[in-house]
């Protein structure tokens, strides 16, 4: 094969594809270069005259290398690795990182085996990171645990890139024993530091920590490059940073900068992609497009040692992205390992379904009743104060009127634990919302107007899990997520339709906040972001890190 690779690349025998009249964006130089690009057995030749076995005229459209997502939980798509590679792939995603921590929470290496098996049989390279927070904090009850002797087995076993996102700042800075033995089980560590600055900031990148996704300012990711880390600019469904993010992009730092997507929805994705769309709207907001794109698709294969990719350049892989538009909007053909493996926007393989078996029926908890969340109403204590963001405040209130219930129930069958608290910022009339997505641990998160409307949306979940809505005590939309109560076995078009019945159904409970109302249940239980959140013991402080 190098013998054939070589003698293409010379001119003594054709290349397999030849790639004419194209703009090849050149992330290594820095420029644009009009020519032809010959692809053997998987990898670029080379830009020149080449002739090929097959030849496709691009007909003046951009040649761009594979995108690659630097940080992402496919779980948040609902789908399973495999269909997930059938929506990404048409939008030029050639290269994922994926932290599955969401189902790993759930269902421990089980899980991890589920989704590496599901993703073996379809074209997208997934590179999996070891959830480093199984359970996210000391604080949670999840459906498994992963200490560190565990992740040190299991960092042996699988093939990984390296650790998972350390979640657990006070466990690093305090050197927790068992989070140090985590730390010492890779070189390569994934961060996540909300609004960490200064001799903590210090401590925790001592801990061998690599990248943080987690930056709300441009200010805050400027000391965290000056201290050593990369920055993912994240651009997902709830969290939006690359607006603020790109301002701190110059020549001078570009190399320290990826783009992810963290946590996006599948319709989203299908509408209008998720490193593409983030390269258009870096370019929008005044990027140079060569820079969009080496931050795109050279850096972070530097970053996590993915050599020889990420670049239109001899020797490289053959992931390549042929778009008509410099922004990355009109995506004609995507290449992997050089075959064709989508076209104008629909991928050209079937996603192969993976035995569910070791991770389904996740829900172990008896029927609720109304009494189980009845909760008096207390003016001495906090009140969760929703906005438009995943950061959440403490705040009193004279009186319940205008505030919703929300409880998070534990589903494993290991403790019975049930926290409650009031919620101002969703008006909630006549209904509620139930579901088992509830960042990390992924117990059970409910919200409504009243316990009896609750109950039945717990009720609604099964031992499958999903979302349920519930109007006048009556279940009106429910999606049955299989996999874990995180994922659903069917095709992307199927859950999409589904989820847009949840989203409708919602509206009709919550008028003005049902995107926010179904935001809000996978995240209010996220222990780890600031300020109140609520954990199936009760209220949270995440900034003192004990319960209330």
């Amino acid at each position: 094969m190098l013998k054939d690779i070589i003698n293409a690349a010379y001119g003594r025998e054709k290349a397999d594809i030849v790639l004419k009249n194209g703009k090849i964006i050149d992330v290594l130089g820095h420029g644009i270069i009009e020519g032809n690009v010959g692809i053997k057995d998987g990898v670029i030749i080379g830009i020149g005259d080449y002739e090929g076995v097959e030849e496709t005229d691009v007909e003046g459209a951009y040649i761009a290398p594979g995108l690659v997502d630097s940080h992402v939980h496919i779980e948040s798509a609902m789908v399973s690795p495999a269909e997930y590679a059938r929506a990404v792939l048409p939008k030029g995603v050639t290269s994922v990182i994926a932290d599955p921590h969401e189902i790993v929470n759930v269902c421990g290496e089980a899980g991890l085996k589920y989704m590496i098996e599901s993703g073996k049989a379809v074209p997208l390279d997934i590179y999996y990171m070891l959830p480093s927070c199984v359970p996210a904090t000391p604080f949670d009850h999840s459906g498994a645990v992963i200490d560190g002797n565990k992740t040190k087995e299991l960092m042996e076993r699988y093939q990984l890139k390296g650790l998972g996102e350390m979640m657990n700042y006070p466990g690093v800075v305090y050197c927790d024993e068992d989070v140090l033995k985590k730390l010492e089980s890779s070189i390569y560590i994934d961060g996540h530091a909300p609004a960490i600055e200064g001799i903590g900031l210090n401590a925790y990148i001592c801990g061998g920590i690599n990248n943080d996704h987690e930056c709300d300012t441009a200010e805050n990711a400027l000391e965290k490059i000056s201290k050593g880390m990369n920055i993912f600019i994240r651009e997902g469904t709830g969290a939006k940073n690359l607006e603020q993010l790109i301002k701190a992009v110059n020549p001078h730092n570009l190399r320290h900068f990826a783009f992810c997507t963290d946590d996006k929805h599948l319709s989203e994705i299908l509408k209008e992609g998720t490193i593409s769309h983030c390269i258009d709207k870096a370019i929008g907001l005044g990027i140079d497009p060569v820079d969009a794109y080496t931050i795109a698709c050279y850096n972070p294969c530097v970053f996590y040692a993915m050599y020889r990719r990420g670049a239109v350049a001899p020797g490289f892989k053959a992931d390549i992205v042929v778009t008509r538009d410099i922004n990355c909007t009109d995506i004609s053909l995507v290449l992997k390992d050089g075959i064709p493996v989508a076209k104008d926007g629909k991928a050209l393989f079937e996603a192969a379904k993976a035995d569910i078996s070791g991770v389904t029926d996740t829900v172990h908890i008896p029927p609720v009743t109304a009494q189980d969340f009845n909760k008096e109403f207390n003016s001495k204590e906090p009140v969760i104060e929703l906005g438009s963001s995943l950061v959440t405040n403490a705040v009193y209130c004279e009186s319940a009127e205008g505030l919703s219930l929300c409880a998070n129930i534990e589903r494993y069958g290991k403790t019975g634990n049930k926290g409650l608290c009031f919620v101002k910022g969703l008006d909630i009339v006549n209904g509620a919302i139930a579901q088992t997505i509830g960042h990390d641990s992924h117990n059970i998160s409910v919200i409504g107007s009243d316990s009896e409307n609750m109950a039945a949306a717990v009720n609604a979940l099964g031992k499958k899990g999903g979302i349920a809505v519930v109007q006048n005590k009556k279940v009106i939309a429910c999606m049955e997520l299989d996999i874990g109560g995180l994922m659903s076995h069917k095709d992307a078009e199927a859950v999409v339709a589904e989820h847009d019945k949840i989203v409708s159904c919602a509206k009709e409970i919550s008028p003005k906040g049902s995107n926010m109302a179904l935001m809000i249940l996978g995240f209010i239980s996220l222990l780890v972001i600031p300020h109140i959140k609520l954990g199936d013991k009760g209220l949270f402080d995440v900034d003192k890190f004990s319960y209330i």
